[in-house]
């Protein structure tokens, strides 16, 4: 009985993972770009990574060990003959979780050399029987994106001046000095709608992760453009641990809700050792 009872509960999260799993993980890197525009042109940007970075996270949705997600900044790029920065995201269950629910996902995204603005994004999933090939066109002259899907384009929507789309926007990120603010209000695209979005410095903490102990600032972006559970979540909460040095590296997501906890911790750096 007892063996039953545990085989139950293990179909129960394995199909709350399968659900919401991916979603949360996308969420990681959506919540980062929703704390950085207001006071943008205020600092003096210090870039502190350059191609060939790579940071590794490890995925976990409550106790069940998920997958990876690794972080990379490819040698620049060009996108209508001006030099552009490349960034990568790759994320993969693992052979477990192959069995249930593979996930095969990668996003290239540029923007442009000053780190200003995107100039492009695609983003290819593979989730279980699920495929996109999601391409979002930037008209800065007119200030519009246009999403596409296997090439059918929807009505093109109207964005901010230094709008990014989410992954670029993590590595804009990255730039900000914390140490003077203690909120960020940030736009940003999906190509479906372009929001500005909130977030607060809560205070400065030591943490350890696997890739080491590191000194951090802790952010809670609000969530309340975010759908789904996090609606249905009375105390619904993300969290996210950034190193307080200047790589401003994320160490550490957490979202709280409902059905559960979700977790990315980095295990690696690679090519940002840099103190």
């Amino acid at each position: 009985m007892r063996d039953i009872i545990l085989g139950y509960n293990m179909k129960k999260d394995y199909l709350l993972f399968r659900d919401n799993i991916f979603k949360y993980y996308y969420l990681f890197f959506i919540v980062l770009f929703i704390i950085n525009f207001s006071t943008a042109y205020a600092y003096e940007k210090l870039i502190p990574f350059q191609p060939g970075e790579k940071l590794t996270y490890k995925l976990k949705w409550n106790f069940i060990p998920a997958g990876y997600a690794v972080l990379e900044v490819c040698p620049f790029g060009k996108i209508d003959n001006q030099k552009a920065y490349h960034f990568k995201l790759q994320a993969r269950t693992n052979a477990f979780v192959d069995t249930i629910y593979k996930v095969r996902d990668e996003i290239n995204s540029y923007c442009d050399q000053y780190i200003t603005h995107s100039v492009s994004y695609r983003k290819k999933i593979h989730e279980g029987r699920t495929k996109r090939d999601i391409v979002l066109f930037f008209d800065w002259l007119n200030e519009k994106v246009i999403y596409s899907n296997f090439n059918k384009k929807l009505e093109p929507v109207s964005i901010y001046p230094g709008t990014f789309d989410p992954l670029s926007a993590f590595f804009y990120f990255r730039c900000i000095n914390f140490d003077n603010n203690k909120s960020f209000v940030a736009p940003v695209t999906d190509g479906k709608k372009c929001i500005l979005g909130k977030a607060l410095i809560i205070k400065k903490e030591k943490i350890k992760v696997s890739a080491g102990k590191f000194e951090t600032f802790l952010v809670e972006p609000e969530i309340k453009h975010i759908k789904g559970v996090f609606e249905k979540s009375k105390n619904a909460k993300i969290q996210i641990w950034i190193t307080s040095d200047h790589r401003r590296i994320p160490v550490l997501f957490r979202s709280k809700v409902i059905v559960g906890s979700f977790y990315a911790e980095l295990i690696s750096i690679e090519n940002n050792d840099k103190k």
